[in-house]
């Protein structure tokens, strides 16, 4: 989850708004440009998908067949306004009776399973990070050796351990550091908006902007208050936005880099026994389903019902598979979510989750592959940490431990709706051997709880970009294997190879840094956007 979920959420959306030198991002949702992933170049100029030229130009009139997609994720708004007709419904269960109708061995799953719930409805909400799992593990054996007291046996997990203990300390370190910041951040500013407030006798914080700009003082201190507390309303920065900062800190170091927390104690399960299946519950939705439910939206939130967004595929069925919690999802609960949707019928499935580290990564691998023989394709958020992953950690991946690569797999890196060097997010993580293509995840309008809608960025919105092409292929081209799909998509990306961007990371640069100009073709193996337009026309052409 830490790079894909939570942090792009709160330490992308919020924290870079709230740091005192960060720069405000200009605002593209305006008009049509709320559906900029579904718009095409040639006809609107931005790097979209083509979707909507390809309902136009390729698929009217042709007839569908449902596709069932599954998002593994944080939970889902089932009764979202845009997304309740095309939630997933479980066509043998009766719902409610406490009976394993269709005898899968999982009680009342509805519309998908939650495999980080327990007995009662109870669920697991806050979770600590991998590294500090196998950092409370390891320290147990490895604590305070040196190199020469290990056994040759031993070698090659002291290895990794001196680097899972280098990678805790160093985060939880900047954990309590930021918190530090941040609530010193929340003290000054709440003090300078009330002694300005206060001075100018306002009563509503609307005004204060407008008259700290008269302020007039030789004071030192006043005149930095003042450019503090201005600066931040001019951001559009207030009090709660900074408290969000302080808590996700918080959360950081109570939570995520806690090495005892325990929260296999909610599930019940015997986490030590990869085999067993059957645990959790059928409570979907959970108790924090904004990124599950945004990714959901931009797959197929129902399209010409005038309400919200429309999603990129218009004939599929979401199904809701949790597993993922405020922290580091675990191996197998990943593992046992694939094998479930796999299982109940999805032929997509969207991984908008990611981790720098994986013990059991056998298990997930085994479920890949289980995924293949079914001719299930996988698509995988590459994540948010703008690193090249064909030389940093970063899990789940199609490479098998003991050799070879996933067919059924696709990796997606973010691009933005801009056409210039700014074209690959500046989050983004890339690789030319590991990530196959980009796609539109900058800026992304689509659907969260309470049947609201609201602007994302992370390449977990560009992960069900490509998940909602890969149905619609499906959907209209149902003999359409995952492995065909997946080689169809990447064929007919909008071919960008040879164009100059600014490798990612170009928005952290310290003041006087210049960008790293690469080429597109350096980031991805196919160095393109995806393209539904072109997989459509390419599509139909081989169908014939």
């Amino acid at each position: 989850m830490t790079n894909t979920l939570k942090t792009i959420l709160l330490a992308g959306a919020l924290v870079s708004q709230v740091s005192l030198s960060a720069n405000a991002q200009e605002d593209p949702l305006k008009g049509a440009l709320e559906n900029w992933f579904n718009l095409s170049y040639s006809q609107d100029n931005v790097y979209g998908v083509g979707t909507e030229q390809a309902y136009k130009e390729v698929l009217k009139g042709k007839k569908s067949k449902k596709v069932v997609v599954a998002v593994i994720d944080s939970g889902i708004d089932i009764d979202h306004e845009d997304l309740k007709s095309v939630i997933w419904v479980n066509p043998k269960e009766i719902a409610g009776n406490g009976v394993d109708d269709d005898k899968n061995g999982y009680i009342d799953d509805v519309n998908g399973w939650n495999f980080i719930g327990g007995e009662g409805g109870t669920f697991v909400n806050e979770e600590n990070l991998e590294v500090a799992r196998m950092y409370g593990t390891l320290s147990k054996k490895y604590a305070g050796k040196d190199e020469s007291d290990i056994a040759k046996s031993d070698k090659k997990e002291y290895k990794l351990w001196l680097e899972v203990k280098e990678s805790f300390e160093t985060g939880f370190a900047e954990a309590q550091e930021n918190l530090e910041r941040y609530d010193f951040l929340l003290h000054q500013f709440n003090r300078g908006k009330a002694l300005f407030m206060a001075y100018f006798d306002l009563e509503s914080e609307e005004e204060l902007l407008g008259a700290l700009e008269t302020l007039k003082t030789e004071d030192e201190t006043l005149t930095r208050m003042s450019g503090m507390v201005a600066g931040m309303l001019s951001r559009g920065v207030s009090a709660d936005r900074i408290q969000e900062g302080v808590d996700y800190f918080k959360d950081q170091v109570e939570y995520n880099y806690n090495p005892d927390l325990n929260t296999r104690e909610i599930v019940g399960d015997d986490i030590d026994n990869k085999k067993q299946k059957i645990y959790g519950n059928n409570g979907v939705t959970g108790p924090d389903a904004l990124h599950g439910t945004h990714v959901a939206g931009i797959i197929g939130a129902a399209r010409g019902n005038n309400l919200g967004i429309e999603g990129v595929a218009d004939n599929v069925e979401i199904m809701v598979i949790r597993a993922v919690p405020n922290g580091d999802e675990r191996d197998k609960d990943v593992a046992n979510a694939i094998r479930y949707a796999v299982d109940n019928g999805a032929r997509v499935i969207n991984m908008s989750f990611g981790k720098p580290f994986s013990p059991y990564k056998s298990d997930v691998d085994a479920a890949v592959k289980y995924a293949d023989s079914k001719g299930v394709l996988l698509i995988h958020a590459a994540g948010n940490d703008n690193k090249n992953t064909d030389v940093e950690r970063n899990f789940p991946k199609d490479k098998y431990l003991k050799g070879g690569s996933a067919r059924n797999w696709i990796e997606v890196g973010a691009s933005t709706w801009h056409i210039d060097e700014t074209l690959p997010a500046t989050f983004s993580n890339y690789a030319k051997k590991n990530v196959d293509l980009f796609a539109p995840g900058y800026n992304i309008y689509s659907t969260v709880p309470g049947s609201e809608y609201q602007a994302l960025n992370g390449t977990s919105m560009a992960s069900p970009v490509v998940a909602g092409c890969a149905a619609v292929l499906m959907s209209y081209y149902p003999n359409l294997s995952g492995a065909t799909v997946k080689k169809i998509l990447m064929k007919t990306v909008t071919p960008l190879k040879s164009k100059e961007v600014f490798k990612p990371g170009y928005e952290s640069l310290e003041e006087g840094e210049e960008p790293e100009t690469v080429k597109f073709g350096t980031l991805s193996i196919t160095g393109g956007v995806i393209n539904l337009y072109e997989a459509c026309k390419y599509a139909e052409k081989i169908s014939k």
